[in-house]
């Protein structure tokens, strides 16, 4: 059983928020309920002191309460910071650190893990500030379960409303309910990001990665206990805590960097967007423009998840688990198995980045994972959900490594 800490926040759909206090409770788990001020006008707390059996605590000002002491403890005691529904304003609150409240302050103080649910009127949703919040936010490591699309409180159609309680109490069960050590002593590299080959000292060859993928596998790797090294291409997205950071900028740089740690890990995970070419030479000074087109001449760079395989092969061929990613527009899942077998990897992860909610530079994602059984569809999610699906396959192949090398 575990305690969880349930936000609730000043939208409609806190409603729901009483199914989700006893979706939690029926798998086990006990909860206390914050509720903000504005919460309360759509939801009275006697409502979640009832389900809870415990005092809703619905100001950090209550008469006979140390504050600063209560939020502490609270924070020290849960296993999870559960908000839902979570508005755009308390959203913007968690992600520039303003605790002006005991939910804001008990987010700041708690090191839980943060799982969020997002409700509000689809335009407030696709706000820049917004998804810049929800952004920052999640290269924190915080977790999202994605809102619904339909008619919304304000008559409106569209995305934003509250998910299903079934749906938030399964996420926030399957952070809870699992292992936080289960990956402790394993060794991982991830890497993540776009790789810069220069063509002289202004312009270079890029892609449209941003890392957050990479982000949330070493992020989800880290939270399950292991020991993380991260090799991050360019980005400006907040690198996630993680024991090593590793920046790199080129496809050189990055092969030179994951050939060097990978021989002493038991997973490597290639996220990210490796160049696939790069400029035959390096002007040293900037290229001036002129009348007509520019020619470029581009060499293969080498390809680090091959010369893994090759490196594996020469240790035994055990370890360590290789996971690649398969980042295409077209016939996705044969170019992946392709892939695989040709590069002898465990796990090809394939995703289509011409849609625009997935893939490259998107905080959601929907990915296939292509291994040697059936493929396993992952539908559009947060990018730190689609993390831990992927983590747990890995989890698999490395308690089939270990029945391997037990039998011998």
């Amino acid at each position: 059983m575990a305690l969880i800490a349930l936000g609730v926040t000043g939208g409609v759909g806190a409603y729901k928020a009483v199914e989700v206090c006893r979706g939690l409770q029926k798998r086990g788990h006990d909860v206390v309920a914050v509720m903000t001020r504005a919460a309360a006008r759509f939801v009275g707390p006697v409502t979640f002191e009832a389900i809870t059996r415990r005092p809703v605590i619905t100001s950090q000002w209550r008469p006979g309460m140390n504050a600063d002491i209560e939020h502490i403890a609270i924070a020290d005691g849960i296993a999870l910071l559960l908000v839902a529904p979570c508005t755009a304003n308390v959203i913007g609150k968690f992600a520039n650190g303003i605790a002006d409240d005991f939910l804001t302050s008990l987010y700041l103080a708690t090191k839980a893990p943060v799982l969020i649910a997002p409700a509000m009127n689809v335009n407030m949703l696709a706000h820049e500030a917004v998804q810049r919040n929800l952004q920052t936010l999640s290269a924190r490591g915080v977790r999202f379960v994605e809102p619904g699309e339909g008619y919304l409180a304000c008559g409106w159609i569209g995305k934003g409303r509250l998910a299903e309680p079934a749906d938030i109490v399964e996420a926030a069960a399957a952070i809870v309910e699992q292992p936080a050590s289960s990956l402790a002593g394993v060794r991982v590299v991830v890497t993540a990001g776009p790789t810069y080959e220069d063509i002289d000292p202004v312009r270079y060859v890029g892609n449209r990665s941003s890392g957050r993928m990479g982000f949330a596998l070493a992020a989800e790797a880290r939270r399950r206990g292991a020991e993380v090294t991260l090799v991050a291409g360019p980005t400006t997205v907040a690198v996630p805590s993680v024991d090593a950071t590793i920046a790199v900028r080129s496809a050189a740089d990055m092969h030179e960097a994951v050939m060097r740690v990978a021989s002493n890990a038991d997973v490597v995970i290639m996220a990210a967007a490796v160049a696939d070419y790069a400029p035959a030479s390096l002007a040293t000074q900037k290229m001036t423009k002129a009348d007509g087109p520019l020619t470029l001449t581009l060499q293969r760079t080498k390809d680090i998840l091959s010369d893994l395989g090759s490196m594996r092969a020469g240790l035994g061929g055990e370890r360590p688990i290789l996971v690649g990613f398969a980042a295409e527009t077209e016939d996705v899942i044969a170019r992946a198995r392709e892939k695989r077998l040709r590069k002898k990897v465990d796990l090809i992860v394939a995703n289509d980045v011409s849609q625009p909610d997935q893939g490259f530079d998107a905080d959601t994602n929907a990915v296939t994972l292509v291994g040697d059984g059936a493929d396993e569809v992952v539908p559009l999610q947060s990018k730190a959900r689609v993390a831990a699906i992927i983590l747990d396959r890995i989890e698999q192949l490395l308690r089939r490594r270990a029945g391997r090398l037990a039998s011998r």
